[in-house]
């Protein structure tokens, strides 16, 4: 059965990787989810953040596109790492068991050759800045390699997500100040890292069922009846950062309203998810793309009317 097949099978639209992808390359743009790009949206926010504080105007949609292109091979290298470390348990669960890795479409070598590429193009566009800005950039890769490790042998793999897929404020601020800027990096960096337990801990409880059956480690497992009070304070941290850095780089005030707008998102989130729901937490997890697009306006708006 073609991945088509497949998703026509459970009810689902083709995707466009179906639609306009030669049959060869299909399941390595699978394995990259190229089709899914909220993954890539959580990367690629905290760079655009950081850069949307620092570049000018003139320069900020190049930057935009580097850290984006960035942050769409460097995830699609970590959904591969991670599919290969699970492949064996990923047939056992139903959302995961037709990924190309754990399906036989994608064999355990060829999905290592995809993995090299994609850090090479990923990391390749990254050559045009600094010293510092490429070192960080290539100290990140072995945090994407561990990430799928954690969650065999810690309850609290959101908090090593966290760490790892919030280097992009780091880079941002290295890339165009030549140093990673404390007042811009450090309350953007820590703002994501809470943003990431919240999101990903509402990720965790569509698959804690198997994940329990499995031995596979979670937040939401940790939590259980308790997330919602959990994940009310790590939005509480989340916010706390951004108004923190906001008066620390004395930005305009829009940018404190669309704050508020996205305390409203992520409170939208906490208190109306149905953690026994998979579908619901997988609609509240994907719309997070939002929370960081309404920080990423407010940045731009707060310089603009300072």
């Amino acid at each position: 059965m073609t991945s088509k097949q497949a998703q026509q099978k459970k009810g689902k639209q083709p995707s466009w990787i179906e639609l306009y992808l030669p049959k060869e390359v299909r399941p390595y743009a699978h394995l990259a989810r190229l089709d899914k790009p909220i993954g890539s949206w959580l990367l690629a926010w905290p760079a655009f953040w950081s850069v949307a504080l620092v570049a000018d105007f003139g320069s900020l949609p190049k930057m935009l596109a580097i850290f984006g292109w960035w942050a769409v091979w460097i995830r699609g290298a970590g959904c591969t790492i991670n599919d290969y470390f699970d492949r064996d348990f990923d047939k056992k669960v139903e959302r995961t068991k037709s990924r190309p890795l754990a399906s036989g479409a994608v064999s355990p070598s060829q999905g290592l050759w995809w993995l090299a590429f994609q850090l090479f193009i990923g990391l390749g566009v990254l050559y045009q800045f600094n010293i510092l800005t490429l070192a960080l950039a290539i100290l990140h890769v072995p945090l994407v390699f561990a990430y799928p490790l954690m969650k065999r042998i810690t309850y609290w793999p959101q908090a090593f997500l966290g760490v790892m897929i919030s280097w992009g404020a780091l880079l941002g601020s290295s890339a165009l100040k030549g140093s990673v800027v404390p007042s811009i990096a450090y309350p953007l960096y820590i703002s994501s890292f809470f943003w990431t337990l919240v999101y990903d801990t509402i990720y965790a409880h569509q698959d804690k069922v198997d994940d329990a059956k499995a031995g596979i480690k979670s937040t939401a497992l940790r939590f259980g009846d308790a997330t919602k009070i959990w994940i009310s304070w790590f939005g509480v941290g989340c916010i706390a950062a951004l108004v923190i850095g906001g008066l620390i780089v004395n930005i305009g005030f829009p940018y404190y309203v669309f704050v508020a707008i996205a305390t409203g998102q992520l409170a939208w989130q906490i208190v109306t998810v149905d953690l026994s729901s998979p579908m619901d937490c997988g609609r509240k997890f994907v719309s997070n793309q939002w929370f960081g697009a309404i920080i990423f306006t407010g940045i731009l708006l707060g310089r603009l009317f300072t």
